[in-house]
């Protein structure tokens, strides 16, 4: 689907005036860098960002943001997008919206694959302490860290689609994984969306310097984080991931067999996207190139 138009209107002006008016200490120039499907990012002064849900349906993820995120970010080893301020509805603005720090880097779809091995070992390493048990009242989410039979309807319809290639073989890397028995005991604490458009490296090298987005935040079973080893990495780069997560997801996990299954199902969520982004639509190419070379 094409990115949903904007439920409110958001532009440079009105964050100066929301923040001039709630946080006048923060106060500065602002520059809108982007308008996802979700959230209007901008660029506050020098070194702080304004999150601003631009629907209502993510109006309640990014308060996940506000409740969780500072809470997690103390056990991290890496930076991540944690709320400075809270910013209120007004001037005609309906949600609450975040100041938090700006984070340096470029976009891991900006390293050429064959050259993020750096940064494979540091996301196993981010992930792995991420992953621990999370509260009963963590947040739920409905298509990220469920039951792989929760996804066999997404599945299908994906692999309807033409240009998918090689559906029979998808479909029994998916079976695979499903037929392993799912994660028991309580959900652990997800990101919920880890792909290469999510992860900053530096700007000089690949090693990971922040990890952002994390409206998709939830608890559950951490494979559907792990399948990022497809999404982001070749054969050499998904064995330095593995090495590195795997005092907390050992080699021989269910959690791996199940990651490949989701794999499938987020591979084919990229590739199938109807927009023009063609850094994601990449990723759903590698993955499915990664995928293909696997013996379900």
């Amino acid at each position: 689907m094409d990115a949903p138009e904007a439920e409110v209107p958001i532009d440079e002006s009105l964050i100066e005036r929301l923040v001039a008016a709630q946080h006048p200490d923060l106060a500065g120039p602002v520059r809108i860098v982007d308008n996802g499907w979700d959230n209007t990012i901008a660029r506050l002064g020098d070194d702080r960002c304004v999150r601003m849900p631009r629907r209502a349906v993510a109006a309640p993820l990014i308060e996940h943001e506000i409740r969780w995120l500072p809470r997690l970010a103390s056990r991290l080893n890496v930076p991540v997008p944690a709320a400075q301020r809270v910013g209120e509805p007004g001037l005609g603005y309906p949600w609450r919206w975040v100041i938090c720090p700006w984070l340096e880097g470029r976009a891991l779809t900006e390293v050429p694959i064959a050259k993020r091995g750096d940064t494979a070992r540091d996301l196993g390493r981010f992930l792995g302490p991420l992953h621990r048990i999370a509260p009963d009242d963590a947040p739920h989410n409905p298509v990220r860290g469920t039951p792989l039979a929760a996804t066999a309807p997404r599945l299908e319809q994906r692999l309807a689609h033409p240009g998918v290639p090689d559906p029979a073989h998808l479909r029994r890397l998916w079976e695979v994984g499903f037929s392993v028995p799912p994660q028991t005991g309580r959900g652990r604490w997800l990101h919920g969306d880890v792909h290469p458009g999510n992860l900053l490296v530096g700007e000089d090298d690949a090693r990971l310097a922040a990890v952002i987005d994390f409206g998709d935040l939830t608890a559950g079973d951490p494979a559907s984080d792990l399948a990022v080893a497809w999404l982001a990495f070749d054969a050499e780069g998904r064995a330095a991931f593995r090495e590195a997560a795997a005092p907390w997801h050992p080699p021989r996990a269910r959690a791996w067999v199940r990651a490949r299954a989701w794999a499938v199902v987020l591979g084919l969520a990229f590739l199938t996207r109807n927009d023009d982004d063609s850094r994601m639509h990449a990723i759903g190419v590698h993955a499915m190139d990664e995928l293909l070379a696997e013996t379900p």
